[in-house]
C-alpha cells in the first residue's frame, strides 16, 4: 500500500514511514477500498508530536488525529481512530434503527 507521510518540521525515517503504513494496512481487514491514504506528522512546541491522518472509502471520508509526547503513540491512537471510524461506516447499513421501518404498525382489537 502507498501512503503519503509529510513531516512539518520533521524528518520521516524508515521507522516512522513503517509504522504508519503498518497503521493503514490493518485497516485492509475491514475489505472496503481505501483510497488515497495520507498523514501529517508535525513537532509541536513542548516535545509534542502531532499526527493527523486520513483516507478516504466509498462514500466517506475519514480524518483522525491525534497530539501525544511519544510519535509512536500518537500514529498508534490515530490508527486506533480511524479504524473506529470503518468499523462504523462499514457497520452503517446494519443499524438497528434500521430494521424498524419496514415493520407494519399493529391494528388495536375493536370491541
Amino acid at each position: 500500500m502507498r501512503v503519503e507521510i509529510t513531516g512539518k518540521n520533521i524528518d520521516v525515517t524508515a521507522a516512522i514511514h513503517d509504522r504508519i503504513t503498518s497503521r493503514f494496512e490493518k485497516l485492509e481487514k475491514w475489505q472496503v477500498a481505501l483510497i488515497n491514504p495520507h498523514a501529517v506528522i508535525s513537532e509541536e512546541p513542548g516535545n509534542k508530536f502531532k499526527i493527523e491522518a486520513g483516507v478516504s472509502v466509498p462514500g466517506a471520508k475519514l480524518i483522525a488525529s491525534a497530539e501525544h509526547e511519544d510519535m509512536y503513540a500518537a500514529v498508534n491512537e490515530v490508527g486506533h481512530k480511524l479504524e473506529k471510524q470503518l468499523n462504523k461506516q462499514v457497520h452503517k447499513g446494519e443499524a438497528r434503527r434500521a430494521s424498524h421501518v419496514d415493520a407494519p404498525a399493529e391494528e388495536p382489537d375493536v370491541v
